[in-house]
């Protein structure tokens, strides 16, 4: 028999207390890595059974033999006249247990059990960080970048090290250690090292966060984000619906001279946002998603979900965008197919006017910014 330190015995109840991990478990982990430790040391391949008991401090090794008629492996078997003698109860079939505990096994057990101890507290905070953070999927946190690779950027988000992967950065951006920046949890996975975190400066949702975090209204539920298109780092769409009549969504997430809109477009480097009234009229909603080109008639085909815009002559590489850009990002804001024509085109191919798609005019929304002009393309 082998004493049970003290110091291990308080240990065991401060982490109870202070971990969540159960006594009786790390109690069950410590025994089954005793007996591994006993074979291993004493090259002993029997069957062996570790016993704590926390009542009297004591731990004693015992081995394990099955009581048969014909011995044929002496460590593992034991003969019913054998085993008869030692207590005359025993039958065939039984199992016979007999203390082996070695006399330095004491130092061996403490180095175990500490190994043991140690391991399953961190596991056991693993799993605290990983619970904490798979409920923080889809959430904006506050990085600072730690280190660079070839490919990847480590964000330390404070307990875990975030990875953010080349295609989840915004391509105009420079990182650099000790950086303060606002990610976006995309995924949280269980390794064998640990919670794997993973976020994301590209992804639609850190706009939409950033929208909450800035715009009250937004938060609130008064103003509701129904939909974004993003090109990161360049250009984004997003369309705002107000459940209050009395309420102008565009202007309550521009803000006072534009300074929430600012605010979000500073976090993300300069990306320009485009914010346009969601309806569900589709041709008002491809029109408003054009912005900042006017446009004269959406004339909209249900069977194929698509739509032909016509715009003004003059405003015809506005409403196309640099390189297709606004049109691309209005078709994926509103989820319909946008042929922009131009009004002398539409004219010769007979399409506009037509009494079926009365003209339609979108004002192009006032705002009294002195130094920003979100809506400025550069043809």
């Amino acid at each position: 028999m082998v004493a049970v330190s003290s110091e291990l015995l308080d240990a065991l109840t401060a982490l109870e207390k202070q971990k969540g991990i159960s006594r009786d478990v790390l109690i069950e982990a410590i025994e089954a890595a005793l007996v591994t430790a006993y074979k291993r040391n004493f090259n002993q391949a029997q069957n062996v059974r570790v016993d704590i008991n926390l009542a009297n401090g004591s731990m004693i090794v015992y081995s394990r033999k099955d009581v048969v008629e014909e011995v044929g492996d002496g460590r593992l078997e034991i003969s019913l006249e054998d085993a008869q003698a030692i207590n005359p109860h025993y039958a065939i079939g039984d199992v016979v247990e007999e203390e082996v505990t070695p006399r330095n096994f004491g130092r061996i057990a403490a180095q175990t059990a500490k190994q043991v101890v140690t391991q399953r507290v961190r596991e056991a905070e693993r799993g605290l960080i990983y619970e904490e953070y798979v409920d923080r999927e889809d959430d904006i946190v506050n990085g600072i970048v730690e280190r660079l690779d070839a490919r990847n950027i480590y964000v330390g988000l404070g307990k875990v090290e975030a990875v953010l992967p080349v295609n989840e950065q915004i391509p105009t951006e420079t990182y650099r250690p000790h950086d303060r920046i606002k990610v976006y949890i995309t995924k949280v996975e269980r390794t064998t090292r640990g919670p794997q975190v993973f976020v994301s400066r590209t992804h639609p949702g850190l706009l939409r966060r950033l929208f909450e975090m800035e715009v009250p209204e937004i938060f609130e539920g008064i103003v509701e984000i129904k939909s974004i298109a993003r090109e990161a780092g360049d250009r984004s769409k997003i369309s705002v619906f107000a459940h209050n009549e009395e309420i102008d969504p565009v202007g309550s997430c521009v803000g006072a001279k534009g300074a929430r809109v600012q605010t979000i477009v500073n976090e993300l480097s300069g990306e320009k946002i485009d914010i346009v009234e969601w309806s569900e009229d589709p041709i008002v909603f491809v029109a408003n998603a054009l912005s900042p080109s006017k446009v004269l008639d959406v004339q909209v085909n249900e069977e194929e979900k698509s739509t032909t815009v016509v715009v003004p002559d003059y405003q015809l590489s506005l409403a196309i965008g640099k390189r297709g850009q606004n049109a691309r990002l209005a078709a994926k804001l509103t989820g319909w197919k946008i042929d922009i024509k131009s009004e002398t085109d539409a004219r010769e191919l007979g399409i506009y006017p037509n009494e079926n798609s009365p003209q339609l005019i979108v004002e192009e929304l006032e705002n009294d910014m002195d130094d920003f002009d979100f809506y400025k393309d550069e043809e």
